[in-house]
Formats: structure tokens, sequence, C-alpha cells
């Protein structure tokens, strides 16, 4: 039996393709299929089995479509309420696949109806558990994304389901998780690229703490949930259309600055830098070469908001897009291709200075009354921040905008990233944004060497 990881890194997450004699069954495949098809064909295996291990809440799945167009069994948790025909997986029940012998766990937790697949041969020798949002590489998934109201019976569960895996399965077992390389449904930060079940004994929180220090760290541990997640349960529960990976629609010149004009989404995919040395007046920047540009759009851009795409290239445009219809953004009002002075031939371009901490420290040296925007996280607030920096999480500040006074703001985070956005932001409504583009805790160049980190109790 030969698994291969196809790597979703935009969400953190893995989908995986289990081959053996000409056999392939699918993992929690993403909504753009093509990828899994093209491995298939590689692989020279016909896929008769697709599986699920819950009903996603960070993207839509691929997988209906995927059995359909195959001709698959489309496997989905038994206790799911679905709006079309699947193979319900219960606990206890074992899927046949050529060879292959794939056993049904139900692990609640992430969800209510969860379940892991535990991979054996026909002899009945373990080769591999596929645990989804349960067990991941030290920690596992969150548990609050149902509804606060189930939070607490989730993480017990959660707790109980961990420990589930560890108990019935050989400590030599590969551990394949779904969620924690980056993704937020992960409850805490993951380590590692590979485990298993023994490996996790030591390490994992939930088979490391009794049952309520592991429910109280966890639950104290939960961040906020990205704004598209409501969307995409519901979503997955009624059957994602079809994936559609077509151009936009070309968008003119004239019609970039009217929808500038109006206050709509306009995306430039360029790198932050470049962005900020000249831009159309009122396009936002969303640099598409770091991983996170698909949760910030999905978190930021209001859910059926006009949203156009401006690339340096077809490619590049044609990525973004890819990226999008994996959280369900699919009808695009248009892109665009080219430079900032192509597509507005003849208008003055926008520009922003970019700076370090080294520079935001000489900055309020001048000027203690210098206005700076934190937009990171509350969770990365928690730890300190730069001495009188005001803290607007990027995924708050379209909203709170008006608390940032007029004239000249600095703005950082813990990377650049979403300073980046945040800048954008600030410069369309008005404010004259100074960028830091740098990481708050490096240890060379972020603010505690700067002397800028302040302590929480110094805020």
């Amino acid at each position: 039996m030969q698994i291969d990881v196809i790597e979703t890194p935009g969400l953190g997450d893995r989908s995986y393709l289990i081959t053996a004699d000409g056999v392939g069954v699918v993992v929690d495949p993403q909504r753009d299929i093509d990828r899994v098809l093209a491995l298939a064909r590689d692989r020279d295996v016909r896929l008769t089995h697709v599986l699920e291990t819950h009903l996603h809440n960070d993207y839509l799945t691929g997988g209906l479509e995927l059995a359909a167009t195959v001709g698959a069994h489309y496997v989905v948790p038994a206790g799911d309420t679905v709006a079309y025909e699947r193979v319900p997986a219960a606990d206890g029940e074992v899927l046949v696949a050529g060879p292959m012998r794939l056993r049904v766990l139900h692990t609640p937790g992430h969800t209510h109806h969860h379940v892991s697949y535990v991979l054996a041969d026909a002899d009945g020798e373990v080769g591999a558990v596929f645990t989804g949002g349960s067990m991941l590489y030290g920690s596992t998934g969150r548990t609050d994304l149902v509804g606060p109201e189930h939070t607490d019976e989730l993480t017990h569960a959660q707790y109980h389901s961990v420990r589930r895996l560890a108990e019935e399965l050989p400590a030599g077992t590969p551990v394949f998780p779904t969620h924690g390389f980056g993704s937020f449904c992960s409850a805490t930060p993951t380590s590692g690229e590979s485990s298993t079940v023994g490996e996790q004994a030591a390490v994992n929180p939930a088979l490391t703490q009794d049952e309520q220090s592991f429910v109280d760290q966890l639950i104290a541990g939960l961040t906020a949930i990205p704004a598209w997640y409501s969307h995409m349960g519901p979503g997955n529960a009624a059957g994602p259309a079809p994936v559609d990976l077509s151009a936009p629609q070309v968008a003119e010149p004239a019609d970039l600055a009217a929808r500038l004009a109006a206050g709509e989404w306009v995306i430039d995919l360029r790198t932050r830098t470049a962005f900020a040395a000249g831009h159309l007046p009122g396009a936002l920047n969303f640099e598409l070469a770091i991983a996170n540009f698909v949760t910030y759009v999905g978190w930021l851009v209001p859910w059926g908001a006009p949203l156009t795409l401006l690339g340096e290239t077809e490619q590049q445009v044609a990525d973004a897009r890819r990226e999008l219809v994996r959280i369900g953004l699919d009808r695009l009002a248009g892109a665009a291709v080219g430079s900032p002075e192509e597509l507005a031939p003849g208008r003055e371009l926008s520009s922003y200075p970019v700076s370090d901490f080294a520079g935001l420290a000489a900055a309020m040296a001048a000027d203690p009354e210098l206005v700076v925007v934190d937009a990171r996280r509350a969770d990365e607030r928690a730890g300190g921040g730069v001495r009188g920096s005001r803290h607007i999480p990027i995924h708050e500040l379209a909203d709170r905008i008006d608390e940032v006074p007029d004239g000249a703001v600095w703005v950082y985070c813990g990377s650049g990233y979403r300073a980046s956005i945040a800048a954008s932001l600030l410069a369309r409504a008005g404010r004259r944004p100074v960028l830091v583009d740098g990481g708050y805790g490096d240890p060379d160049t972020g603010a505690a060497a700067v002397g800028l980190h302040a302590d929480v109790a110094l805020r």
C-alpha cells in the first residue's frame, strides 16, 4: 500500500491518496479535484472510495464531485445530515477497497460525528490511521466550530477520542491528519511533518494531561474563528457545486476605475513592497505569494461582495482563483493583468512608505504621540506589544477604522503580511500608513531587539 500526501498549504490541510493493486482511496479531498485525478492517473489506479472524516469547516469539499466523476463510493460520517446520497460511515464498519480494509472509528470532538479511518491489509495488519481533525501532531482539532454551546461537550469528547486511538492502535501506526499544518482548525499550534501513535503518546496534550486540565487548557487557548468558516459546514452538507476554475472576465481600466470609485474589493496580488511603491488608489494588498492569502481574503471580504483580482500575470490570477474556490468564492467580478501603470493609464498612483521596527523605534523617539496599530490577534497581543500601540486585529479593522486618527499611522503584525493588508485598508480610508515590514518577535530585528516590546502589564 502506498500513501500520497496532497498538500494545500494555503489552508494548512492535507488530503491523501491510498493505493494498492490498481485501486485507490481518497481521504478528505479539496474542491479542486484535478490534482487528485492527475495523481490517480500517475499511479494508474481506479478510485473506488472517497472518504470524509467530517463535514469540514475550513473548506468546501471536492468529495462529492470527485466520487460522481469517477463513479466511486462517497463515504460520509453516518450521523451527519446531508442533502445527497452517500455511504454512511458508522463506528466499527469496515470498507473494502481491493486489498485494503478501512475500519471506521467514531472520534467525536472536532465535530459531533467525526470519524477516523484505520487502514489495514487483507490480513488485518494495521498500516496507518487517518485522523482528520482528531489526533493531530502534538495537538488536536479545535472544538468550538459547531457552536459555543457545544464546546465543552466536544472538548471532553475530543479527549476520549484521542485516547481511544492511542489505546486501540499499535504504537507504531503512522498518523495522517487532515488539519494541523497551519489550519485554524487546529486547537493549538502543531509540530512535525509525520508521527506515529506511540510518538503522540509522549507529546499530545490529550495523552499527557488529565481530562479536566486538557479541557481547560484547550478552551482557554481557542482563538478567533475565521469569518468564512460559518459558510463551509452548511455548504458541505448541501453539497458543493462542481468546481469552476475558468478565467474570470477581463476588467478593463474603465471597469477598474468604476469599481474602485464604488469602494468595491479590488485585490492586488503583488508583494507588499511592490504594492507600497505604487498601486491603484483604493486597491487592497493581499499578497498571493504567502500561504495566508485565502485565509485573509475569506476572513475580511464580506461574503458575496464583488471581488476583482489584479495580477502581474495570468498564471498569478489563475493561482489566486484556485485558492478562492476552495472556500466557495466562485463568482469573481473580474480580473486584470498588468502593471499599475498599464491598468490605470494617465492616472496618478498611490504609495506609502515601508520601514522596519528599527525605523519605528526612531520615529517614536522623534514623536512620542506617534499613532501605532498592532494588527495581530488577541492571543498574540497577550504576549506583549509595542508600547503605546493600539490593538486592532486585522479581522476587525474594517469595522473599527474610525478608531484610527487622521494622518500618519504605523502598522505592524507578526510578519508584515497582515500589516500590509491593514496598511492598504488604512490608505483606502484616507490615512497615511507606514508599513512595518518584519516579524514582531524576530530576535535580531523585532520589537524587543530595538527596545519597543512592552509586556501585558505595561500596555
